[in-house]
């Protein structure tokens, strides 16, 4: 058994943590609040859906990678709780991401927004009535949970257990 993961799955690891953060940070502060009249709104719809598409295709690539390489031996705290819920957050991250990946996809083709993004069409006035609209607002405020929850037991481990578990999704000798 490898003490690290595989060097491709470290790098789509931090990878990924980069996109998806500033694609909710995105959508969030700045597709959100942005009015549909407003012709800048297409520049950033234009790089959300293209960063959405980028987060996709490198969830598949890391999701295959994962599978198909070997990796470290799952780490035990003793506790329960917190020793079931490790590998449910990690593949929870896995499937929102996908998700919401795929619900941006639905709500984009459901408004004609690739038309108004990538064409001449016009803008949808609004979002709000769109079904995938609200999947993808709800999907977003889940993956935000599950990354502060990912983030807050590494750092539990780092700095209360020491027991050395982000070393694991970093670069080295495997």
């Amino acid at each position: 058994m490898p003490r690290r993961y595989h060097p491709a799955l470290v790098t789509l690891h931090w990878l990924l943590a980069l996109f998806l953060i500033g694609a909710l940070i995105a959508g969030r502060f700045v597709l959100t609040p942005q009015d549909n009249a407003d012709p800048a709104k297409l520049i950033s719809f234009t790089m959300h859906m293209g960063l959405g598409l980028t987060i996709l295709a490198l969830m598949l690539v890391r999701l295959g990678v994962r599978l198909g390489t070997a990796h470290p031996p799952r780490v035990l705290t003793g506790q329960p709780l917190p020793d079931r819920l490790a590998p449910l957050t990690h593949w929870a991250l896995y499937a929102v991401a996908i998700a919401m990946s795929v619900s941006g996809i639905v709500m984009s083709r459901q408004t004609g927004l690739p038309d108004a993004v990538f064409g001449d069409g016009p803008m949808p006035a609004d979002f709000a009535e769109v079904p995938a609209r609200a999947v993808h607002g709800g999907l977003s405020l889940l993956l935000m949970a599950l990354i502060a929850l990912h983030v807050a037991a590494a750092l539990w481990h780092q700095f209360i257990r020491r027991d050395g578990l982000m070393a694991r999704m970093w670069f080295g000798p495997r």
